[in-house]
């Protein structure tokens, strides 16, 4: 695509004029405007001389102040301590005590990192220990986002597949994690179970009664639970909601709710923010030894800390304006258009893909991707057989040599084998 898009600034005839990136869940790269507030208030802390220009909100202000004061030297520009700076990881609590109808969460809990994406990276290093068949096996969905299977390759540990459903909208089965749990056993020690939640690359919205047996095969066959919900804000389909793993593990009570080990994560990069270049992030965790905690604390720090800006940005999506201050009219009427006009893509995704012949797509009930499936004649196939290609990338760089249009193989991402998909942000 980068080459592509060279050739036509040189002036090269295409059959097209742009390469249309919709390979990646990048909101602003594909035209979504940032939310005034954040940027507000990001200005004044990245340059606290315009606190006295007229031109922004008294609530801006403060806001930035705030941030500003539980900075080192009143300083965007000072490190802050390894896990994030203490005022941000007290209102991260707070969002995650309201967003679960007043379950209590501990600050000492909440680890602020570098996007979602370093967050798991850290805890899956914590947990990925042993040699042979003692190494430690994480169970992964299939189709996954690849920041799994590449972490995992890196880190040396076992990459253990349960597929998600297609023919039941990418659903969860806990058959299938049985199934992939007990073939593993004989090659490596399962000890991580992750769950992405809405669904990447697949779009799926997951049901309380999915989200509780999930939590009580993990409790019975001693899985830590990693839950991924960076798209926690982005549910489209009528009659489906978020429902977050700490909420209900809490509601299932003990000894669910006080031996259950859960880590997950959330991030500025997706939802109605859009704000990737960022790398704002935390993870939550929830009855975790004590003495690990202090290692994961360990660790972190070797990272000095995540970058501060991400902390600010952070700190506004959990705490946004309130409804008694100036810029609550116009946040919400940002927010909410955003939302409206992701949910109007999801639909018209889905529509258009399942009037094409020969791809079927399956509703986007949440996220910022379709996952279609395609039939590839049997000469396409050859062909990329021929090429040494998988036969659906064979597929992606035709579609985006004589259209522009730029997607991802379905075998990045891993599928059934005999099936083959794409992945298409719907951002565009």
């Amino acid at each position: 695509a980068l080459e592509l898009e060279q050739e036509l600034r040189q002036g090269v005839k295409k059959p097209f004029t742009e390469v249309i990136r919709a390979n990646i869940g990048d909101a602003q790269a594909m035209g979504q405007r940032p939310i005034t507030f954040f940027r507000q208030v990001l200005a004044l802390c990245v340059y606290p001389s315009l606190l006295n220009s007229p031109d922004f909100p008294e609530d801006a202000k403060r806001r930035a102040e705030r941030i500003l004061q539980s900075c080192g030297g009143q300083s965007l520009g000072a490190y802050t301590i390894s896990s994030g700076i203490q005022l941000i990881r007290e209102d991260v609590a707070q969002y995650i005590e309201r967003r679960d109808g007043g379950i209590p969460a501990d600050p000492n809990n909440v680890f602020l990192s570098t996007g979602a994406s370093d967050a798991i990276v850290t805890v899956l290093k914590l947990l990925v220990a042993g040699e042979g068949r003692e190494r430690t096996g994480v169970l992964i969905p299939i189709p996954q986002y690849p920041l799994y299977s590449a972490a995992l390759a890196e880190l040396d540990a076992v990459q253990v597949d349960y597929y998600l459903d297609e023919e039941r909208a990418w659903a969860l089965d806990i058959a299938e994690l049985r199934r992939a749990l007990c073939q593993a056993r004989d090659r490596c020690c399962p000890r991580v179970l992750c769950v992405i939640n809405p669904g990447n690359p697949t779009g799926q919205v997951q049901t309380r009664e999915c989200i509780e047996a999930v939590i009580r095969f993990a409790f019975e066959e001693g899985l830590f639970l990693m839950a991924d919900e960076v798209y926690q804000d982005n549910v489209y389909a009528e009659g489906f909601q978020f429902h977050s793993f700490k909420k209900v593990l809490m509601e299932m009570g003990p000894p669910y709710a006080s031996q259950q080990e859960l880590a997950s994560f959330h991030s500025v990069s997706k939802g109605y923010m859009g704000e990737c270049g960022f790398r704002g992030g935390y993870v939550e965790v929830v009855n975790m030894d004590a003495e690990v905690q202090k290692q994961m604390g360990k660790l972190m720090s070797v990272r000095l800390c995540p970058p501060v800006p991400g902390q600010a940005l952070l700190d506004m999506v959990v705490s946004p304006p309130a409804p008694s201050e100036p810029s609550f009219k116009q946040f919400q009427a940002e927010r909410q258009e955003v939302l409206a006009e992701l949910a109007a893509k999801a639909k018209l995704t889905e529509q258009i893909f399942n009037e094409a012949p020969g791809i079927r797509c399956n509703p986007v009930q949440g996220a910022m991707y379709s996952f279609p499936r395609v039939q590839l004649p049997p000469r396409a196939v050859q062909r990329a057989q021929e090429l040494g290609l998988a036969p659906d990338m064979f597929f992606c760089l035709c579609l985006l040599e004589e259209t522009g249009i730029c997607v991802v193989p379905g075998s990045g991402f891993g599928q059934q084998e005999g099936t083959y998909h794409f992945r298409m942000t719907i951002l565009p």
